[in-house]
């Protein structure tokens, strides 16, 4: 549970940067997510990790659906070069 409490105020920290700087630590918590979701599962349970999966769908929802987007050859475009909203 240490490790998870760790990446969720690594994500906090993340989310506090400025959005050029947040590629490199959201793609490390990206990556890192999966094996920290199947190690909360093996030690506490399929009901932790269900848990787990829903705050990490909550917290990268964007970015997956960016991602889900570019692998089936949708446009996409960055939130930073959208127009602004009236």
């Amino acid at each position: 549970m240490i490790a998870a409490i760790f990446w969720a105020f690594g994500a906090t920290i993340t989310a506090l940067l400025p959005y050029r700087r947040q590629f490199i630590p959201g793609i490390i918590l990206l990556v890192a997510a999966p094996a920290l979701i199947i190690w909360v599962g093996a030690v506490h349970g399929w009901l932790a990790a269900v848990f787990a999966v829903a705050a990490f769908l909550s917290m990268f929802r964007n970015p997956l659906i960016y991602l889900a987007r570019r692998a089936t050859g949708r446009t996409v475009t960055r939130p930073d070069q959208m127009e602004p909203r009236e």
